[in-house]
């Protein structure tokens, strides 16, 4: 049995792979404008308004994307063309996964307050001691913000507080230590009662600041941390996000 395929089913078929191609290469294009935006801004190519365009344009182009790649699905469905038409739904596949990326992003901004200090106590805030030149020449404040930051933390993130573990001293000192080590920040200042330290984002290397203070309490020894970045108004979530993580680890590691 031959196949009975009429001139217009095969013009349908070329214009539908055509359509899905020109959608690929969007998608790679829109993957290479997001991918870089990170790294060009840490290599001061782009400023950071110029970085955010890029990720910003490069998520249209990926919905322009998935666009084509369902006008080439309706064209392959029409047709009845099945390699087409897979071609057609990996583009679509492609141009939604790389918007889902800052939408994501924005989600969660939207979902956490506009603050980029965090900290374990509310009423006195650790304090940055070796990190203050570095904070100093950078747009966000050394000192703790103050009321207003303190009442959005406890209407945002209501669970976030100190950690109390019932270990000797040293042992609490060596496991914030380790910690950190494995956490990849980079140590400042180390003495008995508190670690200073910076960690750097991977993608567009922003750098928050970490203050963790050990305080004897008649429970055990108190951690409260604080987790600053030196830039932006919002965190989207870092900073809390951070101090959970690591208290989790220190409760890991030493027991509660």
């Amino acid at each position: 049995m031959t196949s009975r395929r009429t001139p217009s089913t095969r013009q349908g078929q070329g214009v539908a792979f055509k359509v899905a191609i020109a959608g690929g290469i969007l998608a790679g294009l829109a993957a290479l404008s997001m991918a870089g935006a990170g790294p060009a801004y840490r290599l001061e190519m782009l400023s950071l308004g110029e970085a955010f365009s890029l990720l910003r344009y490069g998520a249209l182009v990926a919905l322009g994307a998935a666009g084509l790649g369902a006008v080439s699905l309706l064209i392959a469905a029409f047709t009845r063309r099945a390699l087409p038409a897979l071609l057609a739904a990996l583009v679509i596949l492609a141009g939604l996964a790389l918007v889902a990326v800052p939408w994501q992003q924005l989600q969660q901004a939207r979902s956490v307050p506009p603050i980029h200090d965090i900290t374990t106590d509310l009423e006195d805030p650790p304090a940055f001691e070796a990190l203050v030149e570095a904070r100093e020449v950078a747009p966000n404040a050394v000192a703790y913000p103050g009321e207003a930051t303190a009442k959005q933390q406890r209407e945002g993130y209501p669970g976030l507080g100190p950690l109390v573990l019932q270990a000797p001293p040293a042992a609490v000192r060596e496991a914030v230590g380790a910690v950190a080590r494995e956490a990849g920040w980079e140590i400042a200042a180390v003495t008995d009662g508190r670690l200073e330290a910076t960690d750097t984002t991977f993608w567009f290397g922003f750098k928050d600041d970490v203050v963790i203070r050990l305080s004897e309490t008649d429970d055990g020894v108190r951690v409260d941390m604080r987790s600053a970045s030196r830039l932006g108004t919002s965190d989207v979530g870092t900073n809390a996000a951070r101090i959970r993580s690591t208290l989790e680890a220190l409760e890991a590691r030493v027991g509660g």
